[in-house]
Parts: structure tokens; C-alpha cells; sequence
């Protein structure tokens, strides 16, 4: 049996050694893109504050950890799938055939559509090339552009920071994180890094770039310029899916798949943030870009490639930021429902916020800031569905609560005492 992973991230590894294990005697093929050995995107800003060395960065610290494995190991970048064929084509031409197929090729960066994208000095911060270039240009008192306060861009905006540079943030949105944080936590996130000198622009857009006296000018829409050193492109990523185009293989977003992480073509399956999968807390299907989550689907799809029959329980949405030093965190469904009911207790002064989301009397959705003791409750509850019976309005008043809820629905109610009822 021969299997071809396209994509050599977390999704792929985890497959891969997956595999491995489940079939000693097959054939596998893991395709990677880059020159570099398997790595991990999201310990860039790591590499970018020098706490570790590009090394680092690797998945595996063996250079013959694959090869020991049996695992083969070929550079080279997907430009085609034949289903009929089940072969892929690579960009040199060469072909490689498989009978089990996982697509595991991640995501790449969102092209800004502006004039000037394409300047020396402007960069995105996503490959290990990325980061040597932002590295040179990167040096304490450099005047720094980021475009983009996501999730990516916030941790980018860390390792900034602590590399002592003058930075400036642009986001599209009416705050920061705006995918990951209720309105009231992103500006708190705002007024945090504020204080701690980084300029914030929010419902701002760069529409142009130049070069101008041996620097780079970025004007605003309502014509503001800002004059940097560096600008980083961080306004977000997609799935990386062009090379799909005619295949057969159902997109979305991303690559449909279902609770086996297979695709609507037999024997085809897809892990990781190229995955379009169903939604934990919606039912709708998700792009759900977290590492977690792509060792989960590619553990599911591994065991089914292999001939088992694993299923996945849904996806679902789980961030936890640091961002310079304030400690925030999302789950679930954590803009709340239509036909839910919510709480939100907000502690300015002391950096502290939480967000309940209820449907019925089950938490559907979480968001947090400075409470770093709840994040585990807060998961296990949305994860196992938890009825919340009588604690549910008891959140409502006091959602600091939710240990003893958790606990009160763990167990046997009737042997844990109920404080201020």
C-alpha cells in the first residue's frame, strides 16, 4: 500500500509517524515545499527573539529520524492531483502515485491587494526565509509597520517588542484579535500593548506602499503616512488549496472532510489548517488553523488510512494568546448564539474578563483575559456538552463560579456543598 502525505507541517508528521506504527510494512511518502527539514510556523517568533536557533524550529531534532522510520522524504511543490490517476504532480514535472492520499499542505499567507506589496522590505512571517529576512531589518529602533492584529499577528507583535523595536499595528477590524475576541476583550488587548509603547490603529487600512529617501511609506485610507524600516504582512492566512483546482476533490474554504477527515474522492483524506471540517459547537463546517487541532485530524485520518474507522467529534475553536504579557483566551462558540443567553464580568483595572455563552443550560462558548485557572474548566465543559441545570443561572450572576459548577456537574452535586446559594 502506498501512501503520499502532501505537506510536511504538524499535520504531516503526526500522520506520518502515524502511520508508521499502523502499518510497519507500507509505503510512505511525505512531500515538503521548503528546503528546511519539517519545522513549526509557530515557533518563528521564538527563533525571531533569539530564544532558540533555527534548529529549534524543527519538528524532529534527528536529521534521520524519517529515513529511520522509512519514512521517504521528497522536496518539491504540488501543482496537481489526478484522482482517476491517483497520482500528484509536482512542479518539475515528476509524478508520485499513491493509493492512500492525505492532504496536509496547510496554509499560506493572505496577498494584501495593495500597490507596493511587493517592495523590497516587505515581508510576511510565515517560512524560516521570512524570518531571516525580518531578522536583518528587525534591529532595536528600527520603526516597524505590522498590517494585521490577529492571532498570527499578535504573537508576531511579541517577539517585535522584545527585539526592541519602534512598532506600529494597522487592523482592519474594530479591534484587536477580532476573530478571537469579544469586542470589550480586543480593546482591552488594545489599551494593553498601548501602555506598553506599541502605536495601534484599529478600523484603519494601508492602501498604498512606497519607497521614499531610502525608507518605506505606507498611507492610510483617510491619508495618514507612516514612515518604517520593515512592514510585515500579517493580515491573515488561507488554506492552501489552488493546486486542487480540477481534481475532483470538494473545496470550500479549505478541503471538505467529514468526521473521518476523509474527502468526498475514496481514499482521499485532508488534516490540518487545509481542512474544512464540521464545527464542534455549529455543526457548520470550519477552518479551524490551530496546531492541536491538526495532530487530531491527522491521528483520525492516519487510522483510517490504515484501514481502522476513526471518527472525530468536530473541531473545535481554541486560542490562547499571550500578548505581551496579558493572558487571554477563547473556546467554542464564543460570540454566543441567537437564541442564547450570555454574561460578561469586565475588571479593567485588575486586566481581568470573562464571557459565558449559554445555550439552554449548556456553555457553548468561553472568552477570558487573566484567568489562566479557568481555561481547563472552561474547555471541559464546552467539550463534554455539560448541562448546567441550576448553576447555569448561577453563572449568570456570578460567572467567576465556574470551578465549583464544573465540579458541582463532574460529580455527585449532593456531596459537594454549595457556597452562597
Amino acid at each position: 500500500m502506498k501512501h503520499l502525505i502532501l505537506g510536511n507541517g504538524p499535520a504531516g508528521v503526526v500522520a506520518a509517524e502515524a502511520l508508521r506504527k499502523l502499518r510497519p510494512q507500507d509505503d510512505i511518502t511525505m512531500l515538503g515545499n521548503e528546503p528546511e527539514p519539517s519545522y513549526s510556523r509557530m515557533a518563528i517568533p521564538y527563533l525571531l527573539v533569539g530564544n532558540i536557533d533555527e534548529r529549534g524550529t524543527y519538528l524532529r531534532k534527528s536529521p534521520d529520524h524519517f529515513a529511520s522510520l522509512g519514512i521517504r522524504e521528497v522536496r518539491g511543490q504540488a501543482s496537481a492531483v489526478d484522482t482517476a490517476a491517483k497520482q500528484v504532480t509536482l512542479d518539475d514535472g515528476q509524478t508520485l502515485a499513491y493509493d492512500k492520499l492525505l492532504i496536509a499542505t496547510g496554509s499560506v499567507p493572505v496577498r494584501l491587494p495593495v500597490p507596493g506589496v511587493d517592495l523590497p522590505g516587505v515581508h510576511s512571517c510565515w517560512t524560516l526565509e521570512d524570518a531571516r529576512h525580518i531578522a536583518e531589518r528587525a534591529k532595536p529602533g528600527a520603526r516597524v509597520l505590522q498590517i494585521g492584529a490577529g492571532f498570527i499577528g499578535c504573537i508576531i507583535m511579541e517577539a517585535l517588542t522584545r527585539r526592541k523595536v519602534k512598532l506600529t499595528i494597522v487592523e482592519m477590524g474594530d479591534r484587536m484579535v477580532p476573530r478571537m475576541m469579544t469586542q470589550v476583550a480586543g480593546n482591552m488587548i488594545r489599551r494593553w500593548v498601548e501602555k506598553k509603547g506599541v502605536e495601534v490603529h484599529t478600523d484603519a487600512r494601508v492602501e498604498s506602499i512606497r519607497e521614499a529617501g531610502g525608507a518605506l511609506v505606507a498611507r492610510l485610507a483617510g491619508g495618514q503616512e507612516i514612515i518604517c524600516d520593515l512592514i510585515i504582512a500579517a493580515a491573515g492566512v488561507k488554506p492552501n488549496v489552488a493546486f486542487l483546482a480540477g481534481s475532483g476533490i470538494e473545496l470550500g474554504r479549505g478541503v471538505y472532510v467529514d468526521e473521518c477527515c476523509a474527502t468526498n474522492v475514496p481514499g482521499v483524506y485532508a488534516a490540518g489548517d487545509v481542512a474544512e471540517a464540521i464545527d464542534f459547537s455549529t455543526g457548520e463546517r470550519l477552518v479551524n488553523a490551530i496546531q492541536p487541532n491538526a495532530a487530531d485530524q491527522a491521528r483520525v485520518a492516519a487510522a483510517n488510512m490504515a484501514g481502522g474507522h476513526a471518527t472525530s467529534q468536530g473541531t473545535l475553536a481554541l486560542n490562547v494568546l499571550d500578548a505581551m504579557g496579558m493572558i487571554s483566551s477563547s473556546f467554542g462558540q464564543w460570540w454566543g448564539a441567537e437564541d442564547g443567553q450570555s454574561v460578561e464580568m469586565v475588571d479593567d483595572a485588575a486586566g481581568r474578563y470573562l464571557s459565558l455563552q449559554f445555550r439552554g443550560d449548556v456553555l457553548i462558548g468561553a472568552t477570558s483575559i487573566g484567568l489562566t485557572n479557568h481555561v481547563g474548566v472552561l474547555r471541559g465543559m464546552i467539550q463534554t456538552r455539560t448541562h448546567l441545570g441550576p448553576w447555569k443561572d448561577k453563572l449568570l450572576k456570578d460567572p467567576l463560579r465556574v470551578m465549583e459548577a464544573y465540579l458541582a456537574c463532574a460529580q455527585d452535586a449532593s456531596t459537594i456543598p454549595v457556597v452562597g446559594v
